[in-house]
């Protein structure tokens, strides 16, 4: 059963809560909240305080992706904000398995997340205590990119090793994905699916959740 998670970062922030309501009453399952430093990608987005005025509206699972330089310093926040899953970016610390623990002892679902140029191998030896690995299907910053068909093979692989060393995480997949890309996602393995433009941009976001939703179940 795949799961939809729409990123709020392609929604409307003049009326945040009308969206956010929006998707509570929708079918999806998460909400995808992408946290940009300005650093660590170009673009500067939501801080904990968007997290915590999210959580006011919705019940659903609010899911934090920190674009950020040095996470090990703003978990805290976002934990304090009334996140229940962050994910973190390999490439953006040394401690990544300090941090997965961290979020993990908190009671959070702790993912890591994996860049198109970083291999799965860079995060193998984690794999066993994580919840949940991000696959960007784009490169970070910027919504509305095009799907990069490459990253299919990591899904695959991702896949392949959980089964083999009966692994328990999900497989997110982020960036580009549409009624096309989300099956093929899907095929390869991936359990957990963003989308931005595409449900945000549609006439009926609540419909385009709905058929989303469809092609992975």
């Amino acid at each position: 059963m795949g799961k939809i998670a729409p990123s709020i970062l392609s929604a409307d922030i003049a009326k945040l809560s009308e969206d956010i309501e929006m998707l509570e009453e929708s079918e999806a399952d998460w909400i995808h909240i992408d946290v940009m430093d300005g650093h660590f990608v170009p673009n500067l987005t939501f801080g904990p305080n968007i997290v915590e005025a999210v959580k006011r509206y919705t019940n659903k699972f609010l899911d934090v992706h920190l674009m950020v330089e040095e996470p090990d310093k703003m978990i805290d926040s976002y934990i304090e904000a009334g996140a229940h899953g962050l994910s973190i970016h390999a490439e953006a610390t040394k401690n990544i398995h300090q941090v997965m623990q961290k979020i993990k002892e908190n009671g959070l679902k702790a993912g890591v997340v994996i860049n198109p140029g970083t291999p799965v191998s860079f995060i193998e030896p984690i794999l066993s205590m994580v919840d949940l690995v991000l696959v960007m299907t784009v490169n970070p910053g910027f919504g509305g990119q095009e799907f990069l068909t490459d990253m299919l093979s990591k899904i695959e692989e991702l896949d392949q090793y959980r089964t083999e060393n009966n692994a328990n995480y999900l497989i997110q997949v982020d960036g580009g994905i549409n009624n096309e890309t989300i099956q093929t996602c899907y095929q390869a393995g991936a359990d957990i699916f963003v989308a931005g433009s595409n449900v945000f941009g549609a006439d009926s976001p609540v419909e385009q959740i709905k058929t989303l939703k469809k092609l992975v179940n």
